[in-house]
């Protein structure tokens, strides 16, 4: 049981460091590279950091651990917004989430939290319309957050266009592009050997030596939020050069909680619900 548990945290850790000194630095470093806006970087980043996730709820969800893949998202979820908190704490961006665009997107984030506490409740109830209607919930809210900085961020993303014009700009270069594309490709398939022997050991851990799903899944949620971690403070030490530009760190560092959030619960989760209604 030892050997188990001690693989169980050295694939876990795997796939974080995957995810965090590959795939997520090469997305981020395309970003860059391409010039994307720092809600768009969030964005990706979000993507990114979802990656892991990802992984472990579709494996636990092959392997018919369903209630490990939604305690997984339910505490990554929570983790999430704990340490995107601490993050404009210690940053001391306060003043900055004040701005309305932020307020509303962290009150959407708020409701991410809450959905995992509902199908965690009423988990023998969860069908393939549950996925459906989550799906359809994702693109709402991607639209709202979109008409949210239209309303409330434009001057912003007008004075990133500013600075970008007056700062000395690089022009892309498309063998770092080309680089970052085939490191993306080489952890995608690293990421998904080391995930397809995380659910082998979980599927062993629950089965034989009768761990509880929800002790994995809330420990899953502990170690695949660590990316986001990370992110989230260095978005915002990424433009500390002055106080001016604080807003565009916590800009990007909200975008990639409520991207990462809701891939967790609207896309990844429904993809989770549906692997266990099609395959168990």
């Amino acid at each position: 049981m030892i050997i188990e548990i001690g693989k169980f945290f050295i694939y876990a850790i795997l796939i974080v460091l995957l995810s965090k000194f590959l795939l997520a630095k090469a997305l981020r470093g395309m970003a860059e590279n391409l010039k994307l806006k720092p809600r768009t970087t969030g964005s990706i980043a979000g993507i990114a950091t979802s990656i892991p996730e990802f992984l472990t709820v579709t494996i636990s969800s092959f392997k018919g651990l369903a209630s490990t893949s939604l305690y997984n998202i339910f505490s990554s979820n929570i983790i999430n917004f704990i340490q995107y908190i601490a993050s404009i704490l210690v940053n001391k961006n306060n003043r900055e989430i004040k701005n309305k665009a932020i307020l509303i997107q962290l009150g959407m984030a708020i409701f991410t939290i809450i959905i995992p506490i509902f199908l965690l409740r009423y988990e023998q109830h969860i069908n393939i319309y549950f996925a459906i209607s989550f799906m359809i919930i994702y693109f709402i809210f991607l639209w709202i957050i979109k008409k949210v900085h239209e309303t409330y961020l434009k001057n912003y993303e007008k004075e990133i266009e500013k600075m970008q014009t007056i700062e000395e700009v690089k022009e892309t270069q498309n063998k770092k592009t080309y680089a970052y594309i085939l490191t993306i490709i080489i952890s995608g398939i690293l990421l998904y050997i080391v995930g397809d022997a995380l659910g082998d050991v979980l599927k062993k851990l629950s089965e034989t030596f009768g761990i509880a799903e929800s002790i994995l899944g809330i420990l899953l949620g502990v170690i695949t939020s660590i990316p986001e971690f990370i992110t989230f403070f260095e978005s915002q030490k990424h433009y500390k050069q002055s106080k001016e530009r604080n807003i565009l760190g916590v800009i990007e560092a909200t975008n990639n909680l409520m991207v990462s959030n809701m891939l967790n619960v609207f896309i990844i989760q429904s993809i989770g619900i549906m692997i266990n209604y099609i395959y168990h």
